[in-house]
């Protein structure tokens, strides 16, 4: 629709606050708590609804809506801005209160704005990736600049929603068409002029109504970028009156101005500069209301915007409040004859939008390239000739969008007239933040007591360095531990089931070497590179079920003594330098729901390396290594238990001249120092319980309480190996899965060890 220019649209704000102060003076808008007569049902005005934008303060709508059904008021159109589109568009295209309240309710609204899919989804690669760091930052880098996401969550989820719910609406012409004519207010983000949404995709137009600045990316609809509508209209009563109505209820959830206190931080003045736009032109608006209409304010005192977990409460705010003011809906009421008749009217228009759904007629992709979408094609289940079936479909996208390439992942049905089948087009957008990836973490670790350590990791991964998938994985690590790693990842075949990788692997370390007894021998420097080649196979669609992997690798490495402690001979421990050559196959599987703090699932890891190795100076003779590790987790409520193991053997070399398996340090034998158990032969054993506490940190998922028990120990040689000479370990600890990655504070103790606090955050 046309819209105003910046001149006009201020002359018009002038022209309505003088327009308020005249109706003030002859007749105040009536507010909700003043009783008015029920209306001649002879004479029933045109009852236009508006509710305004507020987040998750929103939900209130629901009740209010349930309210008026009550009190048997026709809603003859709805205009909605933001969370208030949504709740009415979907009432305006068929549902009910009742059916909206269910449906909003039975979402788990906490997962529904990840970023990420559900963990167990993602291919093997991107779970390997929670391990490598924890991403204090994450940004792209793109046509020669450095970006950030364009919002802080994802709305994928919500557009799979909505667009479920407004399946029926997709061969309307125009929204008159739906139940209950209604109308979206968007914000164009280059003009910054209202946008009214009258036709199109239902679905589209409900997202991009809540395109809140800075937390939902915008989004484009017919080549206009569309933000949040309640940075201009909030509360579109006009928009109301041009679609024809008599008489206006007015629903306004809209977030108060924060106090004072709150303006402390950049966050808060921003988050108050967006209030003060909003509250302007929501007072601009209630300026036009006349004593003919109606103005709603559920009292929603300190819920706010982001509450989407209080999604009962807020329903149940609004619905008691508007039974509170029942005298005044019944104003706008009908006798039960026409109520009947505009019940049926709508179930009427319902039936007819809800065609019967046939065939798949087609399957194309939109937003990539023909070869892309190829590849994409042989992941999904949704094919051709098959009936449609939604729920399939939105599996399907979710598994596209648990490769984490796209910022957008949405679909659409357009049926055929002449043979009623379905063509399904799947719209897929690119992350403009790509394909680079760039993150920054860090871990550290002390124990209070002189020993701890610091490590900065970045990351790059660039995805789709061709058509067919490629990607590169560079990690950088400078602390306790330098190192480089870097992998070109290429697949085989079009589903990605086959795959090929090389890469390279060095590293530069102080390692101490101790006694029996736990007494600090010598410092040791250790520095190596490995370069390897394998061919692998991918478990599952996509890899999510894990990776298999047959190679050859080759590596050179040396240690060289620091610091000896002089009872130890020159002749064992001394600078060493030797080179391996050998065969390596390796597994891993995961399937945990979440890498921190798991509630639910497994991982699994092996891996085997036999081939020569010789020494300076010396001839050559064979090694094998291998080692593995488990992991299984189950919940009850909000109690979790967590049983880990994990088994090496290495053929024996002298002390000192390779990196021996170990154990020490926060659960991996607590109570012991880094690397102060060490050998070539290792058992260890961990039972963990935590459980999750019921308190809410913004800057954390949740928090944690527990304990572990760890028994465990390492051996020179295969015949000292005895479960006698089992060493013990504990925690008890209090932990948080940040946005930096696991935090613990515990209390270790061993009784070989020593007992005190220890403070970890990061990854080992």
């Amino acid at each position: 629709m046309p819209t105003a220019h910046p001149v006009q649209h201020l002359l018009q704000r002038l022209w309505l606050q003088m327009l308020a102060a005249a109706t003030l003076a002859l007749a105040s808008p009536l507010w909700a708590t003043e009783p008015v007569p029920p209306a001649e049902a002879a004479t029933r005005p045109v009852v236009g609804l508006v509710l305004s934008g507020g987040g998750a303060r929103g939900f209130a709508h629901v009740g209010v809506l349930k309210a008026l059904e009550a009190a048997q008021v026709p809603v003859d159109l709805i205009v909605g801005t933001s969370m208030g589109a949504i709740v009415g568009g979907l009432y305006a295209s068929g549902m009910s209160a009742d059916e909206l309240e269910r449906e909003i309710l039975a979402v788990a609204w906490g997962d529904l704005f990840e970023r990420r899919e559900p963990r167990q989804l993602l291919s093997q690669r991107r779970k390997e990736e929670d391990f490598e760091l924890s991403p204090v930052l994450q940004l792209g880098f793109r046509d020669g600049e450095f970006r950030l996401p364009s919002g802080a969550v994802s709305t994928r989820s919500l557009e799979v929603l909505l667009r479920r719910y407004t399946l029926s609406t997709r061969h309307l012409a125009t929204f008159d068409g739906l139940p209950t004519p209604f109308r979206a207010v968007a914000t164009d983000m280059e003009t910054g002029q209202a946008v009214v949404m009258e036709h199109g995709d239902l679905a589209a137009a409900l997202r991009a109504s809540m395109s809140v600045p800075g937390v939902f990316a915008p989004l484009e609809v017919d080549g206009q970028l569309l933000g949040d509508g309640g940075l201009v209209n909030n509360l579109p009563v006009d928009v109301a009156r041009r679609m024809g109505a008599d008489v206006v209820i007015a629903v306004n959830i809209g977030t108060p101005l924060a106090a004072r206190d709150t303006l402390d931080s950049v966050l808060g003045i921003t988050a108050q500069m967006v209030n003060i736009l909003t509250e302007q032109n929501v007072q601009a608006s209630i300026a036009t209301l006349t004593h003919n209409d109606l103005l709603l304010l559920p009292p929603l005192g300190r819920l706010t915007s982001a509450d989407f977990n209080r999604a009962p409460e807020l329903v149940k705010i609004g619905n008691d409040y508007a039974h509170s003011v029942r005298e005044a809906l019944l104003r706008f009421a009908a006798d039960p004859p026409r109520y009947q008749q505009w019940t049926a009217a709508r179930r009427t228009r319902l039936e007819a939008n809800t065609q019967r759904i046939g065939r798949i007629a087609s399957v194309r992709f939109e937003g990539v390239s023909e070869e892309r979408a190829g590849r994409l094609a042989v992941t999904m289940d949704t094919a051709a000739g098959l009936r449609v079936d939604v729920p399939l479909i939105e599996r399907d996208l979710q598994k596209l969008a648990a490769t984490s390439d796209y910022e957008r992942v949405d679909y659409r049905l357009s049926r055929r007239e002449d043979s009623g089948e379905e063509d399904l087009a799947i719209r897929l957008r690119p992350n403009d933040w790509g394909p680079n990836y760039l993150r920054v973490g860090l871990d550290l670790r002390t124990d209070f007591q002189g020993q701890g350590a610091f490590n900065l990791r970045i990351s790059h991964n660039r995805h789709w360095l061709n058509e067919r998938g490629a990607e590169w994985r560079n990690r950088v690590q400078l602390g306790e531990t330098v190192g480089l790693y870097s992998e070109i990842y290429q697949p085989l075949d079009t589903a990605s089931e086959r795959f090929a990788a090389a890469y390279v692997d060095a590293s530069l370390r102080k390692v101490e070497i101790f006694n029996t007894d736990g007494a600090a021998l010598a410092l040791v420097q250790r520095q190596g590179i490995q370069l390897g080649a394998d061919i692998g196979w991918s478990m599952g669609l996509l890899g999510h079920l894990g990776d298999m992997r047959l190679g050859v690798v080759a590596s050179q490495r040396r240690t060289t003594p620091e610091l000896v402690a002089g009872i130890i001979p020159n002749d064992v421990l001394q600078s060493l330098g030797w080179r391996e050559l050998g065969l390596r196959a390796a597994v891993i599987s995961d399937q945990l729901d979440f890498a921190n703090f798991p509630s639910d699932g497994y991982r699994l890891k092996g891996e085997v390396v036999v081939g020569r190795r010789s020494f300076e100076g010396q001839s050559s003779s064979s090694f094998t290594r291998m080692e593995g590790s488990a992991t299984g987790v189950k919940s009850w409520g909000a109690h979790t238990i967590n049983v880990g193991g994990r088994f090496a053997r290495a053929s024996q070399v002298p002390p000192g001249a390779i990196d021996e398996y170990s154990l020490g340090g926060f659960q991996q034998l607590s109570g012991y120092r880094v690397g102060q158990v060490a050998g070539n032969y290792l058992l260890f054993g961990r039972l963990t319980y935590y459980r999750r506490l019921p308190l809410r940190v913004g800057v954390a998922r949740a928090l944690f309480a527990g304990g572990s028990l760890e028994a465990g120990n390492a051996w020179a040689q295969s015949r000292d190996i005895g479960f006698d000479g089992l060493r013990a370990g504990g925690s008890l600890f209090v932990g948080a899965d940040t946005g930096i990655g696991p935090l613990y504070l515990s209390v270790v103790s061993a009784p070989r060890g020593y007992t005190g606090l220890y403070l970890f955050l990061g990854r080992p």
